[in-house]
């Protein structure tokens, strides 16, 4: 595969290639290494393209996985708690989840669950796979 696009948010880019070549050269190399045609595997049932072989994303996502992986990358899940209150959530920002919706109970909100997802992080570094057509 190759880089169709990017988006330097923050000037990242610029960061990595100062602060993180290492890692930045990780990740260019994980791209090139992805075969995309072997992951031409999910067959169109759209009318239009019925029967075509399309790039399949859960086998997309699997190659990157294993790429990364090896390099000592990972995925990483933050949970945590928010409410409907805005003062209450910037005091509980930086607290542990079950600290967070305790808060969140006794001020008589209601707690609601939700986390952030991210694909690779490495050195706090991290990388979002987005596929595209």
């Amino acid at each position: 595969m190759q880089i169709a696009a990017k988006y330097s948010h923050l000037n990242g880019e610029e960061y990595l290639l100062v602060h993180q070549r290492e890692l930045w050269d990780q990740v260019q190399s994980v791209i090139t290494q992805i075969d995309a045609e072997q992951c031409r595997t999910k067959r169109s049932r759209e009318s239009r393209k019925r029967g075509q072989l399309l790039f399949s994303p859960t086998d997309l996502n699997a190659a990157f996985k294993r790429e990364f992986e090896s390099l000592g990358w990972s995925q990483e899940r933050r949970s945590f708690w928010v409410t409907s209150d805005e003062r209450l959530m910037r005091r509980l920002h930086n607290l542990p989840p079950d600290v967070q919706k305790r808060e969140i109970e006794n001020a008589g909100h209601i707690p609601i669950g939700s986390y952030n997802q991210t694909d690779f992080v490495k050195n706090r570094v991290a990388v979002e796979v987005q596929c595209c057509r």
